[in-house]
């Protein structure tokens, strides 16, 4: 199988996106996950742009790594001047990677508008560029930029440029789709032209962006056309809308296309990957990612789950654990009962203990009154433990009352009642707080500290409110979502109604309970 060599860089054209800033020591994370992982080139950054980048390259010299090669990345030198005198690639060479990657014009519009000097001038900064970077002893990227956009307005000079980096022993010569604006087909077309001009003794390399949703399509098409390199970043990331996704690519290539790329048991690493960088870059990991996100593999349908149960094929496109990813049902008012066998298996349930219909019903009932059960699993936990004829409740509601006050020159303050069986004991305790559910969180674990004194490492982590029929105003439904965690535990439960105060107290002592199950 034909190998394709991976080139990330998340660390340079991922952190162009809005929202991201990497630290120094963010960079140096992953790029060690990035190794680990397999990826062939790993590109640092632009070591004559910014202290962080040098810094970067500096520490990077320090470190063993197993796979990838670290590259510099910087353009070629500036006009009328040598490249000896050129600072610019001085700090290409002063970061002493193994690989230099220099970007340079490939459209006319570019040489004569943004550089403003002549093609053939071009041409020389191209080669020279090239040229003395392989004689310091460094391997060569070429990445030829807006080559796309360049060579449907003149497609002679846009050969022209790439010729003067394979003249001067570039490595690999990378077309560059920079705008993202072209099409599966016309990429295919234009990379076979220029493998068939430049001869099969060029490596050729492709690098997209995602500005009309198919930068991932783009880099495939590359690729069945001749290229033997991509470029991409890790979930996309990138300038604009994204950059392609190796995330998408990589499995694409060696699932579907039949190339190799990594080792077999480092893709099923990839999921992990995919989120450790969004952790590390402070994003929110996008569920709905193919082949990497939570959603991937996630069955809601009745129909779907039922059919999974018997041949996980039957709607699945992979095995999901390919790439360290898992199957999983998810249980709303859409769903059968296989969704919540599915479910309770998951969860380590005897199944034919459990009243798996009476859970379905309630689901139903409860979804209408607008409660939502996808992102709170624990609750759904909960309520199919319920339905065991030994299940014990670790403690009952009896009764609460909440206050809220403002008096003058005070502000406003926040009192909550509670009353709790625990076992033959009913708990009755009172707590103030900054806030209505803060109190009722405060009394609730005050009754129950002294019985269950674990609940001490039990925190909320998030709490969200929704209103679900604003036409009724102030007397709309209200649909609130908690998460919890305790160490590396984390659970979400749910709880609705009209009254705001019932609907966090039953998301609230579902939190509680989940958190007192032998986990």
């Amino acid at each position: 199988m034909t190998q394709i060599f991976l080139y990330d860089t998340t660390l340079r054209d991922g952190t162009q996106r809005e929202g991201i800033s990497l630290s120094l020591e963010d960079k140096l994370k992953i790029a060690r996950k990035l190794d680990e992982f397999g990826i062939h080139y790993i590109e640092g950054g632009w070591p004559g742009s910014n202290p962080k980048d040098a810094a970067f390259f500096q520490r990077a010299a320090t470190i063993h790594w197993q796979h990838a090669k670290i590259c510099a990345f910087g353009s070629t030198r500036r006009k009328q001047t040598t490249p000896e005198n050129d600072a610019n690639l001085k700090a290409l060479l002063d970061a002493h990677t193994p690989v230099v990657t220099l970007v340079g014009k490939s459209w006319d519009l570019h040489v004569r508008d943004v550089l403003e000097t002549s093609l053939e001038e071009n041409l020389a900064m191209i080669g020279e560029s090239v040229a003395w970077c392989k004689a310091h002893g460094r391997e060569v990227i070429y990445d030829a930029e807006h080559f796309f956009d360049g060579y449907k307005a003149n497609a002679a000079y846009a050969i022209a440029t790439l010729q003067a980096a394979a003249t001067n022993g570039a490595d690999c010569i990378v077309l560059c789709d920079t705008n993202g604006g072209s099409l599966p087909w016309e990429i295919a077309e234009i990379v076979t032209a220029v493998s068939t001009q430049l001869g099969p003794h060029t490596s050729l390399g492709i690098h997209t962006h995602d500005d009309t949703g198919c930068g991932v399509a783009n880099s495939l098409a590359a690729i069945r056309a001749g290229a033997i390199h991509v470029q991409g970043t890790i979930n996309g990331y990138g300038e604009r809308v994204a950059n392609a996704n190796l995330c998408t690519i990589i499995p694409d290539l060696q699932l579907k296309m039949g190339y190799t790329c990594v080792p077999p048991e480092n893709l099923a690493t990839l999921t992990d990957l995919s989120r450790f960088v969004a952790e590390v870059a402070n994003l929110t990991h996008d569920d709905h990612l193919p082949y990497v996100g939570a959603s991937a593999f996630a069955h809601k349908g009745g129909i779907h789950v039922a059919a999974m149960l018997k041949n996980s094929a039957s709607y699945q496109h992979i095995h999901p654990e390919a790439v360290g990813n898992r199957q999983r049902s998810v249980v709303s008012e859409l769903s059968g009962r296989g969704n919540l066998i599915d479910k309770a298996r998951a969860f380590g349930l005897d199944t034919e203990s459990l009243d798996i219909h009476n859970v379905l019903e309630q689901i139903k009932h409860l979804e209408a009154e607008g409660f939502t059960f996808e992102s709170a699993e624990a609750s759904v936990e909960l309520m199919l433990r319920r339905t065991h004829p030994a299940y014990v409740p670790p403690f009952e509601l009896i009764d609460f009352m909440v206050m809220v006050q403002r008096r003058r020159g005070k502000g406003l303050s926040a009192e909550a009642t509670v009353k709790v069986r625990v076992g033959p004991k009913i708990m009755h305790t009172v707590a103030e707080g900054n806030g209505p559910v803060n109190a009722l969180d405060s009394a609730l674990r005050k009754a129950l500290l002294d019985v269950y004194p674990q609940l001490s490492r039990v925190k909320l982590a998030d709490y969200k409110v929704r209103i679900l029929d604003s036409e009724n105003a102030t007397g709309a439904t209200v649909r609130v979502l908690i998460d919890t965690r305790a160490g590396s535990r984390r659970w979400s439960t749910v709880g609705a109604s009209t009254n705001i105060i019932e609907a966090s107290w039953r998301a609230l002592a579902d939190s509680m309970e989940y958190a007192l199950l032998n986990k």
